[in-house]
């Protein structure tokens, strides 16, 4: 019997650790599954056209928010060209609302409830043993199933958690070279402790390990495949602290330049844990992805997250000082009683301690979650749909949602990119009550200017904010932009051939420039110094411009000097050889 056994990935770069571990279950009893892996972005009947070529005799879906609307577009068509191939999906999209889906769409045949790999392997029996004997498939007696039944949706006995996970074989034993240039998605766990009411992981009890064996036996095939990047999806990664530190210890010790992202809860990292990591993680290995969502208390109350913020705030404050592990820290705007200015205030405390990314999201009232369930009482107006985002509640109007809207898309093209990270320091230091203001005021102007509605290309950022800035009537805009010029010029791989400034430097200016350089090239990197010898190597590796301020003493000492002054960025062009700049006065008098 052949088995596509697929999914609708949200990129290419991603891939699906939920298919693989059903491959893994099945293979033996199954050789003839193949694994097929498409995006949300491929043209539908392209999918259709590839899954009936390959004359599958059971297909099957894995589903999720992101992909449940063009997976479903898939399932309606492919069931127009191959009726008798049975359809069956699975995921966190259609566990929870079984009933709702298979009556809905008709052209689902089963739905596997909960925990997938035991489930799929007695289904696909269930179906050869029918394809054998002519006989309907016994379906009744395969746990954990919404099926079909003539004209009726029935579902057989629950099917218990699979408490041994070392009995379902390494997703990672084989096929390797599927994940050649993409994302590794790996678990050492499964479940959470915590009950916060708009997660799905509230729905299950208790947590349950991969032996270490197992998990460091699976990492280390991956890193020596040269995986790239592997992301834990464990939900608490830290919430057995020897558990977690055995690993952190395994991947400090093997790691071989892969980067491994975890979600940790940041008020229960541990002291000794926390210095642990600051002191002896390789700078680059690891990511922390943090979930603050809210710093409201009486919000937090009411979807039962436990949290404390001021333990929280000295843990992501360490781990940033140490400098060696990025954090990226999640919010969530909706959530039950927080209003607009409840939420600014929530962005503002997280946003202090500037993590590396910031995510601001918005509530999404997913099937079988608390919140979902007492939508009623908060006033929730969501999405009939996936991704059933919140749309206003009784504290938040749609107003309010799309102003917090515009917050995050400019928070994600200036903050999350990294472009300006010197520009914006200066503009939240001087020009704007708080961050949100900034961030709330650009995001209203860029779409008054109708930005939102129109690409842009790197250049247009600079020139963007430049405008919204001389609007508002800033203070000091020309420091502002010598240091929108120095962001611009030191995140340059290469020297750039397009400049967005006006004031751009004549031959002559250019030359006294140089001159200026040549005389302190005693100050400088020894490859900038000794391309700095020669007047035609200084031209290639090097590009000049003037600035109001001496951004290189403000670098250092924080203090303004101002003037007129010549910013160089030298270029290296040498990998992993970051660039490196000069700041000196210049007369320019005798030029002009």
């Amino acid at each position: 019997m052949k088995i596509v056994l697929t999914t609708l990935n949200a990129k290419f770069i991603h891939s699906s650790l939920a298919l693989r571990y059903l491959r893994s279950y099945t293979r033996a009893a199954f050789p003839a599954l193949e694994l097929v892996e498409y995006t949300i972005n491929d043209v539908t009947m392209n999918i259709v056209a590839d899954i009936y070529k390959r004359q599958p005799d059971v297909v099957a879906f894995s589903c999720y928010i992101w992909n449940i609307r063009e997976t479903l577009d898939v399932i309606r068509n492919l069931k127009k060209v191959c009726p008798d191939v049975p359809v069956v999906l699975g995921g966190p999209e259609v566990t929870y609302d079984a009933d709702f889906w298979m009556k809905q769409h008709p052209q689902i045949d089963a739905i596997i409830i909960g925990e997938g790999e035991q489930t799929f392997l007695e289904l696909l029996q269930a179906y050869e043993e029918a394809s054998r004997t002519g006989q309907p498939p016994r379906l009744k007696e395969v746990n954990g199933l919404a099926y079909r039944d003539g004209d009726m949706v029935r579902f057989s006995m629950p099917r218990a958690q699979i408490e041994d996970l070392d009995s379902i074989p390494s997703p990672y034993e084989d096929h390797l070279d599927e994940l050649n240039n993409r994302v590794v998605y790996y678990e050492a766990s499964r479940g959470c402790p915590f009950k916060c009411q708009y997660c799905l992981s509230s729905i299950e009890d208790g947590v349950r390990y991969f032996s270490l064996e197992r998990v460091k036996s699976d990492l280390k095939r991956l890193i020596d495949h040269g995986v790239k990047t592997i992301k834990f999806v464990d939900r608490t990664f830290n919430i057995n602290k020897k558990y977690a530190m055995e690993i952190f210890q395994f991947l400090i010790d093997n790691h071989n330049g892969t980067v491994f992202q975890f979600e940790i809860t940041a008020d229960i990292l541990r002291a000794d844990v926390l210095d642990f990591l600051t002191e002896n993680a390789p700078p680059g290995i690891f990511r922390f992805e943090i979930g603050v969502q809210s710093t409201n208390d009486e919000t937090n109350r009411l979807v039962q997250r436990i949290q404390r913020f001021d333990r929280l705030s000295r843990t992501v404050t360490q781990i940033k000082d140490s400098g060696k592990i990025a954090q990226h820290l999640d919010l969530i705007a909706g959530l039950p009683e927080e209003d607009y200015q409840s939420f600014r205030k929530t962005f503002n405390d997280v946003f202090a301690l500037r993590p590396e990314e910031l995510q601001l999201g918005f509530l999404k009232m997913l099937r079988g979650t608390g919140v979902r369930m007492r939508a009623e009482q908060h006033g929730y107006v969501y999405m009939d749909e996936a991704p059933y985002e919140i749309l206003g509640n009784n504290v938040l109007s749609f107003a309010d949602m799309q102003k917090i809207k515009r917050v995050e898309d400019v928070l994600e093209k200036y903050w999350n990119a990294h472009r300006m990270d010197h520009t914006l320091e200066w503009i939240l230091a001087h020009q704007f009550e708080t961050p949100f203001d900034f961030f709330q005021s650009f995001g209203d102007y860029w779409e008054k200017q109708g930005w939102s509605r129109i690409g842009h290309q790197l250049e247009d950022l600079f020139t963007r904010l430049r405008s919204f800035l001389a609007y508002n009537q800033v203070e000091r805009l020309e420091h502002v932009v010598s240091l929108m010029k120095f962001d611009y010029l030191y995140n340059q791989k290469h020297r750039p051939r397009k400049l967005w400034w006006d004031d751009l430097m004549d031959k002559p200016e250019l030359q006294k420039g140089y001159e200026a350089v040549y005389e302190v090239r005693d100050r400088l990197p020894a490859d900038f110094a000794r391309h700095a010898a020669s007047e035609k190597e200084y031209y290639k590796h090097t590009l000049s411009t003037k600035a109001s301020f001496d951004i290189q003493t403000w670098l250092e000492t924080g203090d303004v000097v101002e003037g007129e002054f010549l910013l160089v960025v030298y270029f290296p062009y040498l990998e992993g050889k970051n660039n490196s700049f000069i700041v000196v006065e210049q007369d320019l008098s005798a030029v002009r």
